[in-house]
């Protein structure tokens, strides 16, 4: 298998318009566990860790703009993390030290697993996905990006490129239920965001249906909110959880994170 290294954007996406069967690769979190396990045997591999255009934030206007290099150890450190409280959060309940410090946002995004820790937080910041292969570059709402289970909005030559989200300043948080705190593929996990400029409460749930959903309620009605996130779950029973068990336990982490949002 060849694996090359491309220097910028540009070449890294003529290599895939070039090699159509080879595989993006930069924290390898998820494609190197495929190789590993012979799921997946790809022509050849991109490398995109010497692709600069890939890396860190800025600003653009009132928008963050996140690189899809972005690691879960750089979104957890200042200032980031005070602009995206719930994606610091989420970002802690990583892995290990080792896989936070290679995993990235751009990973999890063309991953698309309901159980990805990343989407819940960002699907709550209404999130845009911005994706390019030669042919152009467009942007994606993070609503329309996720299609299924490990199914998303990229043409077969796309690369995720960047993602634009707004800070808002108002209270969020991230939880998920597993048998530890870290380490762990969530049971269910949730972001959970209090506006109270808009008078609105979102929240975004993962592992409890195949897609991370989003609901919406006013503030008025936060007595009713953990019941009605519940009721938007379509849950399974898997090794990790039954769909009772989701089910309750999306109520009570909505009820938890409420509290520590209004607090």
């Amino acid at each position: 298998m060849d694996v090359h290294s491309p220097r910028s954007l540009a070449e890294a996406l003529a290599l895939k318009a070039e090699i159509p069967d080879a595989r993006f690769v930069q924290g390898g979190t998820d494609v190197l566990v495929e190789l590993n396990f012979d799921r997946s045997r790809p022509a050849a591999l991109i490398n995109l860790n010497e692709v600069p255009e890939l890396r860190g934030y800025g600003f653009e206007g009132d928008t963050m703009i996140l690189g899809a290099g972005l690691t879960y150890a750089e979104a957890m450190a200042a200032p980031l993390a005070g602009k995206f409280p719930a994606l610091a959060e989420a970002s802690r309940t990583v892995g290990s030290p080792q896989i936070r410090n290679r995993g990235t946002i751009g990973g999890n995004l063309g991953t698309s697993s309901p159980a990805g820790d990343a989407l819940p937080p960002l699907v709550i910041g209404d999130a845009e996905v911005c994706v390019a292969s030669v042919r152009g570059e467009r942007r994606v709402p993070i609503s329309d990006f996720v299609l299924g289970v490990k199914k998303n909005a990229l043409a077969p030559d796309e690369l995720v490129v960047s993602v634009r989200m707004k800070p808002t300043g108002a209270p969020q948080t991230f939880m998920k239920v597993g048998p530890r705190n870290a380490m762990v593929i969530a049971v269910c996990s949730l972001a959970l965001q209090v506006d109270r400029e808009r008078g609105e409460l979102r929240a975004a749930f993962g592992s409890s249906a195949p897609t991370v959903r989003l609901v919406t309620s006013r503030i008025d009605e936060a007595d009713a909110f953990p019941a009605r996130v519940a009721e938007a779950a379509s849950p399974i029973d898997d090794v990790r959880g039954t769909a009772a068990y989701r089910r309750h336990a999306l109520r009570v982490l909505t009820g938890r994170a409420l509290e520590r949002c209004f607090a």
